[in-house]
C-alpha cells in the first residue's frame, strides 16, 4: 500500500488500494470499456468579464457540443450586487443532468462569491473542499468521488496562484492538495488552472513518470486566448495516474471566435479518459 504523500518526496509513487472489495484500479466486472469510459473539460469562464450574455451563450453550446461526463470549471462568480446567480449553476441548468459542487473561500451565504465548480452527470458518493496553504492566496482544491465503470474515481478541480513569479506558491499549494487527498487509492485525476505550464518546476509532482497527461494538439500550444492579450501559454491542465487509466483523445475547445466574441479568455481542454 503506498502513501499518496511519497509524490511530495519526488517519487512520483502511486496511490493506495480502495477499499472496496475489488482493487480500484479494476473495473466491476462485466462492465464495457464505454462504460470505463470518461469524458472530462476544464475551462476558466472567465468570471463576468466582457459581454458575459454572450460568452455564456458560446459557453453553453461548446460544452454541449462535448457531452462530457465531468466539467471542471475556475473563477466562477455569483454577485448578488450586478444579479448575477452562481455561474455554474446557470451552465449546469442550461445543459441539463448535472450535479454541480461548487466552493469559494468567500463565506456561505456572502453577497458575492467567487472560486471553482464541479459539474457531474455522473453519481457522485461524496464531495470536499479545502483552502489551499498559503490562505492569503485565497486558492482552493475541490473533489468530487464519482461512479465509473462501477468503481470509484476522484475528481479535482483547483487554480493556483497567477503571479508569474509565485513559483513557489504553486509548489506549496500542490503539496497542500495532494497531502488533503483520501489516503484509500482511489484512481485519481487532478485538472484545473494551473498557471504554469507543465515544464515549469512547480508541477514536477503532477508532470512526473507515474502521471498521464492530456496534451491537445494543435499549431500554437496555449490554452490562454491572444485574441485577449495574452500570451502564449498553456496552463490548463487534466493529469491522470497511468496505472489506472489511459487517455485516448485530447482537444483544445472553445478556440474559435463567433461574431468575434470568444467564450472565455481561455481556451478549454477536454479529454477521453478510460479505467484500464
Amino acid at each position: 500500500m503506498i502513501d499518496r504523500r511519497l509524490l511530495l518526496t519526488g517519487l512520483a509513487a502511486t496511490p493506495l488500494m480502495a477499499c472496496a472489495p475489488l482493487p480500484a484500479s479494476l473495473p466491476a466486472p462485466g462492465t464495457t470499456h464505454a462504460e470505463r469510459q470518461l469524458k472530462l473539460v476544464t475551462f476558466n469562464i472567465w468570471h463576468n468579464q466582457g459581454d458575459w450574455p454572450a460568452r455564456l451563450a458560446l459557453l453553453i453550446a461548446d460544452l454541449r457540443a462535448q457531452d462530457a461526463d465531468v466539467i471542471a470549471l475556475q473563477e466562477v462568480l455569483e454577485d448578488a450586487a450586478v444579479g448575477l446567480p452562481n455561474q455554474a449553476q446557470t451552465i449546469a441548468d442550461a445543459l441539463g443532468g448535472y450535479e454541480m459542487h461548487f466552493v469559494s473561500t468567500d463565506a456561505e451565504g456572502a453577497p458575492r462569491r467567487y472560486g471553482n465548480a464541479i459539474l457531474s452527470r455522473l453519481p457522485v458518493l461524496q464531495h470536499d473542499w479545502k483552502k489551499l496553504e498559503p490562505l492569503d492566496d485565497y486558492r482552493t482544491a475541490i473533489r468530487a468521488r464519482v461512479t465509473l465503470g462501477g468503481r470509484p474515481v476522484d475528481i479535482v478541480n483547483t487554480h493556483l496562484a497567477a503571479q508569474p513569479d509565485a513559483g513557489a506558491v504553486r509548489t506549496r499549494q500542490i503539496s497542500d492538495l495532494m497531502a488533503w487527498l483520501p489516503q484509500d487509492g482511489t484512481p485519481l485525476i487532478v485538472t484545473g488552472d494551473f498557471n504554469a505550464q507543465q515544464t515549469d518546476p512547480e508541477l514536477a509532482t503532477l508532470t512526473g513518470p507515474r502521471l498521464l497527461t492530456a496534451l491537445p494538439h494543435g499549431a500554437v500550444v496555449t490554452t490562454l486566448n491572444p485574441a485577449k492579450n495574452h500570451l502564449n501559454r498553456q496552463i490548463d491542465h487534466i493529469f491522470a495516474e497511468r496505472e489506472h487509466f489511459t487517455i485516448s483523445q485530447a482537444t483544445r475547445i472553445g478556440d474559435q471566435p463567433t461574431n468575434g466574441e470568444y467564450p472565455s479568455d481561455h481556451f478549454g481542454v477536454a479529454a477521453v479518459i478510460s479505467l484500464r
